[in-house]
């Protein structure tokens, strides 16, 4: 069992600790085996690590905290050694040999098949998004649809399956917070002031959002969204030292950085929390690329990421072979101590939208050093 401390729900936060975890202790800890990794508990290797328990620590930066010592954070990783998955079983049952199916050997293989792209793309449930995948489409109101692919590993009576179908699902685009409420408002004048409705819809669509700053071309920061300021920013003044002096956020942008805001009548971003928050300007923002837009589409964005994704079954067929084209090359565990998935695949292809079925030969699909692969826990 893979144990990090302090614990984060975030796939992402655990996936960057594990990965300093193998700049650092890759090639002599871990006896050099690459790990596939699923976020969160599990982790696999091909062949036995050097080691039953062991106890790592390293330090990420937060990008987002100003402050050095608080933007370091240390964290402590306990690695276990759960047991070992055989691949006997699973060729057993693709044989008929075997009447019941071992879930945990294809739960390996799936971890396994899933952990370059989990590193390389967006990865949303079973989907993994990238806007290498084709033209990303504007689908309106601030908003974008990014092309992927869902994979899932199944057995079936030719073999193991890896079915793959091209997917597709909304993004932020990365433009300034300015843009983004003007095409989310279907707003034509940015010096009209918003209305407080206006201002509810904007704070419950960008909460959560991460953006960047543009006023300073040697230094860029990143913060998230926590809300939007109940006021214009005309009218908005903060404590500026210890003192109690006190200045609006428009002379303080142009004593400190020269810059003249122009967008006076609109409100601020606020990031951090109640007790100690930090106000930025709408334009000094943009919005970070990648991020997944979650809530309910209106109908029009709906059937504009259906018109963009729209594909003839040749085209679709080959987006597909090219996603596992990627995963027979590139993978990052394939490549590692003596793990590999073969090249040897069979595609049945339906001349419909469909979606196209890879299958894998079950006795060449993936070996390991010892025939087994071991779990880490």
């Amino acid at each position: 069992m893979v144990s990090i401390n302090p614990e984060s729900k975030s796939r992402a936060v655990n996936r960057e600790v594990l990965s300093e975890l193998i700049k650092l202790h890759g090639k002599t800890s871990l006896g050099g085996k690459l790990p596939a990794y699923d976020g969160r508990k599990s982790l696999y290797t091909a062949g036995s690590l050097p080691f039953e328990s062991e106890e790592f620590s390293v330090t990420l930066v937060d990008p987002e905290k100003k402050d050095k010592e608080k933007a370091e954070r240390e964290y402590k990783i306990t690695i276990r050694i759960a047991g070992r998955t055989d691949l006997y079983q699973l060729q057993q049952f693709l044989k008929g040999r075997q009447k019941d199916m071992p879930q945990e050997t294809i739960q390996v293989l799936d971890v396994v098949l899933r952990e370059s792209p989990s590193w390389n793309y967006v990865t949303v449930s079973r989907s993994f998004f990238s806007t290498t995948f084709g033209h990303r489409g504007d689908i309106g109101e601030g908003l974008e649809c990014w092309r992927g692919y869902y994979q899932s590993l199944r057995p079936t009576q030719m073999g193991l399956s890896l079915n793959i179908d091209i997917s597709a699902t909304s993004f932020f685009k990365p433009v300034t917070v300015v843009q983004f409420v003007l095409e989310f408002l279907n707003l034509r004048d940015a010096s009209w002031p918003l209305t407080d409705r206006d201002r509810v819809k904007i704070k419950k669509a960008l909460r959560g959002v991460r953006v960047e700053t543009n006023h300073q071309e040697d230094q860029i920061r990143r913060y998230k969204i926590t809300g939007i300021t109940p006021v214009p920013m005309s009218q908005l003044i903060f404590p500026v030292d210890e003192r109690g002096a006190r200045m609006s956020v428009v002379q303080y942008f142009m004593q400190r950085y020269n810059y003249n805001l122009q967008y006076t009548s609109w409100p601020c971003l606020q990031f951090g929390s109640d007790a100690r928050p930090v106000y930025l300007p709408m334009e000094a923002c943009k919005i970070v690329e990648g991020q997944r837009y979650s809530k309910k589409l209106n109908d029009k964005q709906v059937t504009n990421i259906l018109r963009a994704t729209c594909q003839r079954p040749q085209q679709r067929e080959q987006s597909i072979r090219e996603v596992f084209t990627y995963l027979l090359t590139c993978g990052r565990s394939f490549q590692s101590a003596g793990t590999h998935v073969v090249r040897n695949v069979l595609f049945n292809a339906y001349m419909s939208c469909l979606p196209v079925m890879c299958s894998l030969s079950h006795n060449t699909l993936f070996h390991t050093v010892d025939g087994s692969a071991q779990q880490v826990c």
